[in-house]
């Protein structure tokens, strides 16, 4: 038996015996020892499986970018590829968030009362030279979109640095890698949806519920908020999402939205308003969360193929 053939006879055994992703995690583990982390690669993992909850934290942050320069713009990862630099660069990393704290505990932004996602929102607007001049001031759309995704991404990022830096990076990503393609998912929603299920898209329209649907909580948020708080499942669905997001595809979240309305197909035909459709669509209910994402990732592999490693 060739080593191909006996690993994915592997793959398969773990599958049915309950412990998929035994495979996917040593591969990983692999690519994790080099000494020069290839972020093609990671890239590449990230888009076809989902990463494990230990290891997502340093992939996002080797994977995530921001430029830290005024132009010309230089953009590097919140950690290098290089393994030596990690610790020295994560020093770095948590001077600077220290120092941007203390700067707005002395000019009274923030207090220990404040909660930590808020402190996150000052020091992201404090670093993108955008804070208000009092702390009441009322909340921009991007603020909110900001305390959504922080929100989700704390349940997922225990250490407050890691927090802080992978939700500004991921954010930053949506504003400005992602920035002329988030418009055009609510329209590829409709496309695909039209093919996996042309009744259904005719009820919506019927109902006159296109135009009504949650765009901003699917593809702004990225579905942060769209399950109840501090469960499980919001941890896992957000995650597995999130990997396709960070690791370069924003698209998978039109084939998450297309998913929500097929697995809930039955409810949403029974409703007869674009008002109850949408606040349904608001609050899915969460025991079905981990079916939808993995059923979602295989429409977007249907429909944009498989990513492969380059030779």
């Amino acid at each position: 038996m060739t080593e191909d053939s006996q690993r994915n006879f592997r793959s398969v055994y773990y599958e049915k015996v309950g412990f998929r992703g035994v495979e996917e995690k040593k591969s990983l583990e692999i690519l994790l020892k080099d000494d020069r982390l290839d972020v093609e690669k990671l890239c590449t993992f990230s888009q076809r499986f989902p990463l494990p909850s230990m290891y997502r934290a340093l992939v996002w942050k080797v994977l995530l970018v921001f430029c830290p320069f005024p132009p010309p713009w230089v953009f590097v990862g919140i950690l290098p590829p290089h393994h030596e630099s990690h610790a020295q660069v994560m020093t770095y990393r948590k001077e600077q968030y220290s120092d941007v704290l203390h700067a707005l505990e002395v000019i009274r932004f923030i207090s220990d009362a404040t909660p930590q996602v808020e402190v996150y929102l000052h020091m992201h607007r404090l670093e993108s030279g955008k804070l208000p001049r009092s702390p009441s001031f009322p909340l921009e759309p991007e603020d909110e979109v900001f305390l959504a995704i922080a929100k989700a991404m704390e349940e997922m990022v225990e250490d407050s640095v890691d927090c802080y830096w992978v939700t500004r990076c991921f954010v930053n990503q949506l504003n400005n890698k992602y920035r002329d393609s988030l418009p055009q998912l609510p329209k590829a929603f409709e496309q695909y949806l039209n093919l996996e299920d042309s009744r259904l898209l005719s009820h919506l329209k019927t109902c006159s519920a296109v135009s009504r649907l949650p765009y901003d909580l699917w593809f702004k948020r990225c579905f942060a908020g769209c399950l109840p708080e501090s469960s499980l499942q919001r941890q896992l669905f957000s995650g597995a999402v999130w990997d396709k997001v960070v690791s370069g595809s924003c698209k998978i979240l039109v084939f998450v939205a297309v998913e929500i309305l097929l697995t809930f197909k039955i409810k949403v035909m029974a409703l007869n308003s674009a008002e109850k459709i949408t606040k349904f669509l608001e609050n899915i209910p969460q025991d079905s969360s981990d079916a939808i994402v993995s059923k979602a990732i295989d429409l977007w592999h249907k429909h944009c193929g498989t990513p492969v490693h380059s030779a």
